[in-house]
């Protein structure tokens, strides 16, 4: 079924080609410009998690990296409910929005924090409220530290050391182990030991910001040159206070969220319950059954240097991953830092493993002929040996990258239903001065693999590049897309 939107399209084909044009991305703009449309239906709080800001589960842990359910809603109208795949499922938006509609949905997420989310929101689908109630008001009144136990204590690692104040990292054991040892209902359990994820940070010395944690001054740690203050540093008690009677009004219907178009669905309506699945996509997705999903509805990671692991060190240290499991993480997600290595001979290893020798050649292939990524690559490489780049590690990050997507793609296409849709949410980047078409890169690997380019819509309005970028480029307007690709019937 082909996707459109609901309100009349605005054709930007005679806008100029993108800044900084060269003759191989010139080439591929003037490929798909017919296909590259504002749709003014599409905001950047919808196609980010600030849509999701006031729906009940999504604002009990502050989730940045994913889209709001309202556009889940939005691009699912077309469709008769079927099989749904998110291959980068993160906190479940996708997942949850198109299960309350009827969908089977299936998601792979490698994070630990993302798996813990979309569990704690299947518990908070089950829970008896009443036992939940009662429960917290029961534990409220308690002083946590008088059950602290070394056993559940924190395993720090380097990035997270001195992340609380030491008296309130007491009191965050302590409850740990009051909920391990006290609660014997599991989803009550499950969802109390979430609420004390949720609020890491607001009792921590550090923000979550951009690329790494920021840490305030009062930390003690070694500082920039500006010192930051992150402002009020809550108590374990006033925060868990906060955050268990917040999860009890939205339990009690107290906060309704309106979608821009319809009301998005409360956290304990489901249809079906998703299927998840934990590990890199990369791996995961040659398993998945040939022509058997409906709909891919998914946001990768972009291109951007933001690494997960950094900025959600705190959670995935609640959680028990260590250093080494940390650092093996960083390198197993999809190549968007400075720091991943090319995974090349482990995915050649891994096809000729699953008797895939030829598919790996032709995605390989693929990739080595996109014209105007090597032309990205060839400048890129060119900046690094000149020192030219910030980091000299952003050649590799863009060329890993592309070679990563395109694999994925490859197997989204070969996964994918006649007929099926691939719905991906992405931005363009920025370095150096190079604008790196992702969409229509992307888009061009999709057509390559037997899929038909729809739409390429983007906002009213792109996104900046960075403040270091600006200063030293000026300011560029990088498309923010939405790609509609379709596996037409033969």
């Amino acid at each position: 079924m082909s996707i459109e939107p609901i309100a009349e399209l605005t054709d930007i084909s005679t806008s100029p080609p993108p800044t900084n044009p060269s003759v191989e991305r010139d080439t591929l703009y003037e490929k798909f410009r017919e296909k590259i449309v504002v749709n003014p239906m599409l905001d950047r709080t919808l196609v980010s998690y600030q849509g999701n800001q006031n729906t009940p589960f999504y604002h009990w842990f502050k989730y940045k990296e994913g889209f709001s359910e309202g556009l889940v809603h939005y691009l699912l109208k077309p469709f008769e409910p079927g099989t749904l795949l998110d291959p980068f499922s993160g906190a479940g938006a996708a997942l949850f929005a198109a299960s309350a509609l009827g969908w089977q949905t299936k998601g792979i997420e490698l994070l630990s924090v993302g798996i813990y989310a979309t569990q704690a929101r299947l518990a908070a689908s089950r829970v008896n409220t009443q036992i939940f109630k009662q429960t917290v008001a029961n534990l409220l009144p308690l002083n946590f530290a008088e059950y602290y136990d070394q056993a559940y204590s924190l395993k720090h690692i380097a990035i997270t050391k001195g992340a609380f104040p030491e008296e309130e990292e007491q009191q965050l054991v302590g409850y740990i182990t009051y909920c391990k040892q006290m609660v014997n209902d599991t989803d009550t359990q499950t969802l109390l030991l979430f609420a004390a994820f949720c609020i890491l940070e607001d009792i921590s010395y550090t923000r979550k910001d951009g690329q790494y944690l920021r840490w305030d001054m009062r930390s003690g740690r070694s500082l920039g040159n500006i010192p930051f203050n992150k402002g009020p540093i809550l108590t374990f008690q006033e925060a868990i206070t906060r955050k268990l009677k917040q999860i009890i009004a939205d339990f009690e219907g107290i906060c309704v969220q309106q979608s821009l178009f319809e009301d998005v669905t409360p956290p304990r309506t489901l249809l079906t319950n998703p299927e998840m699945y934990q590990g890199s996509c990369l791996d995961i997705l040659p398993h998945i059954e040939r022509s058997s999903i409906d709909v891919v509805l998914t946001s990768p990671p972009y291109a951007n240097r933001y690494d997960y692991t950094r900025t959600y060190a705190l959670e995935l240290v609640y959680l028990g991953c260590n250093e080494e499991q940390v650092k093996h993480l960083r390198q197993e997600m999809l190549s968007c830092t400075v720091e991943n290595k090319s995974k090349r001979d482990r995915l050649e290893s891994y096809y000729k493993f699953l008797g895939r020798e030829i598919e790996f050649d032709l995605i390989n292939t693929t990739f080595q002929q996109q014209r105007a990524l090597q032309e990205v690559l060839s400048i890129l490489d060119t900046y690094l040996a000149q020192k030219q780049l910030n980091n000299p590690g952003i050649a590799s990050l863009v060329r890993n990258y592309f070679y990563e997507m395109c694999f994925v793609i490859y197997e989204l296409a070969r996964i994918l239903k006649l007929g099926g849709t691939v719905i991906m949410v992405n931005d363009n980047v920025q370095y150096a001065g190079e604008e790196v078409p992702v969409d229509l890169i992307l888009s061009d690997f999709a057509q390559s693999f037997g899929l038909t380019i729809k739409h390429i819509w983007t906002l009213n309005r792109g996104k900046g590049n960075s403040s270091q970028q600006m200063g030293n480029h000026g300011r560029t307007e990088l498309r923010k897309c939405i790609y509609i690709w379709e596996k037409e019937n033969q």
